[in-house]
Formats: structure tokens, C-alpha cells, sequence
């Protein structure tokens, strides 16, 4: 059964192709064969049903199944039409799902686009976290910047500036955050912020540092209640946009555990390949 997996493995393998845009796509003539369907007709049955499967999930199904049709020679001169179509991993998947259970092809096609498709999901996760660990960084970055125009104004009390800030996003102080989303005193609200969160506060921070350029602000208490005043336009511009009020998103992993598990990894592919990355 192992071996019987592993030979309709390669042989998706070898037949899947890539696409300009680095996806990989399978031609259903190909399909066909590998999935044991003798007939073409039989298997377009089979399509439409993956068809009807993912216009079901909500997904169009022109995303995943491309109709093509060519030319081909059918002996004497004569040409006729071939139908093919251009199918996706999804699309693929759906046909695997859809297709008849007692061909032992199908059993297996189906192992072998539920753990791709799988695959294809945890990468999409992996590049998520990158693309949160580099927001949270550039957050840093440009709260370092607002500390020191802040300070250029007058601004002695940080604590005090910082939490009008989010007084202004969340509607509530940075203790308040801490308790509705149960975040320890010690820890920081931005490294249990999503994306979208992090995408707010860098807004926050980036206007609040040009409002207070602009507008040449001078002393503490007015630096201070710019910034909550900015907060407070975030804050209004994601309810018009009809988006989540950052309080109410629910806290992340701590973004530290995902940078540790970042080096880990980075040091795991060090030993295993030292020459690459030296």
C-alpha cells in the first residue's frame, strides 16, 4: 500500500507544471489517467461535480478550473476540438474528493492533495508570521521616532503621552487592553497584536509624528492630547471602513515566541547546509 502510495505520488509529482506566478497547476487529460478513468466523458462528470464543490465553498470556481480546448490531428488530415482543462491544487483536491471511492487511484490522490493542500496552508501561516514579526519591528522603529519628536515638543512624561495614544485607538488605557485581552502587566500589547493591529498602531504612530511637525505642537499636555486625538481618527476611519475595533481582536501568540522559533529554524538550516549560509 506504501509502495502503491508512493508511485501515484511521483507521478503527480512528475506531471504537475508551474505557472508564471509559481503555482503549480495539473492538466485534467493527465489527471484522468492517474485517477484510473478510462473514459473522458466519465471524467468530466467528475470536474463538474469539483465545480459544483467549490462554487459551494464560496471560492469561483474559474480561480481553480480553466477550460481549454486545441486542435489536434485525428488521422486522414482531419483535425477535431479536444477539450483539457488547466486545474489547481484546490481543483485537483475537489476532483480527488469527488471522484469514485472504490478506484484505489482516488483513495490515494486524495492522501496526496489533503497533505498538499495542508502544506500549502502552513507556508501561507509561515509567511503571515513573517510579514507580522517585520510590522512589529518597523512599529518599533517608528515609536523610537514619535519618542523623539515627542520629546523635541516637550514631552517629559512618556507614560502618560504613550497611553493617550491608545486611549485614543482602543477607547480605553494601555492597563485596560492588558485586562480585556489577558496580557500580563510586564508584557507589551504590541507583541500580542495581529497584523491588522500592528498595521493600526503604525498608522497611529506615523500620523502622530507628522501632526505634531505640522502643526509645530509645543508643550506636554497638547502633545499629549494629539496624539490621542490621532488615535481617536484611527480608530473612527476602521469603524467607517466597517473593520474589527482593535480591542475587541483577539491577542496573538507572543510575537517573541515566533521570532525564537524563527532563529531556531535559521540555525537548524545552518547545520544541516553550513556551506549555503556561510
Amino acid at each position: 500500500m506504501a509502495e502503491d502510495l508512493d508511485e501515484i505520488v511521483n507521478s503527480l509529482d512528475n506531471l504537475k507544471k508551474t505557472a508564471a506566478n509559481q503555482e503549480n497547476y495539473w492538466m485534467a487529460r493527465d489527471l484522468q489517467i492517474i485517477l484510473g478513468y478510462k473514459n473522458w466523458e466519465n471524467f468530466e462528470k467528475v470536474i463538474e461535480k469539483g465545480k459544483i464543490a467549490c462554487e459551494g465553498s464560496g471560492v469561483k470556481a474559474g480561480y481553480h478550473f480553466l477550460e481549454s480546448k486545441k486542435m489536434i490531428e485525428a488521422g486522414k488530415g482531419a483535425r477535431v476540438e479536444r477539450a483539457d482543462w488547466y486545474l489547481t491544487r484546490y481543483a485537483c483536491y475537489l476532483i480527488a474528493m469527488n471522484g469514485e471511492s472504490s478506484k484505489p487511484e482516488i483513495a490515494k490522490a486524495q492522501t496526496y492533495f489533503a497533505v498538499q493542500t495542508r502544506l500549502q496552508e502552513i507556508h501561507a501561516e509561515e509567511d503571515q508570521d513573517v510579514e507580522r514579526i517585520k510590522l512589529r519591528e518597523r512599529v518599533r522603529t517608528n515609536n523610537k521616532t514619535l519618542a523623539g519628536v515627542a520629546k523635541e515638543c516637550g514631552v517629559q512624561r512618556f507614560g502618560i503621552f504613550n497611553d493617550a495614544g491608545y486611549r485614543g485607538l482602543y477607547g480605553m488605557g494601555i492597563a485596560d487592553i492588558k485586562r480585556v485581552k489577558g496580557i500580563a502587566e510586564k508584557d507589551s500589547v504590541l507583541d500580542f497584536s495581529g497584523r491588522a493591529e500592528l498595521a493600526a498602531h503604525d498608522f497611529r504612530i506615523t500620523q502622530t509624528e507628522s501632526k505634531l511637525k505640522r502643526e509645530q505642537i509645543s508643550g506636554e499636555h497638547r502633545a499629549t492630547e494629539a496624539h490621542k486625538i490621532v488615535g481617536q481618527e484611527v480608530r473612527e476611519a476602521i469603524r467607517r471602513v466597517g473593520g474589527t475595533m482593535p480591542e475587541k481582536l483577539p491577542k496573538e501568540t507572543n510575537i517573541k515566541t515566533l521570532i525564537s522559533a524563527q532563529k531556531k529554524a535559521l540555525k537548524s538550516s545552518a547545520k544541516k547546509h553550513p556551506k549555503q549560509l556561510s
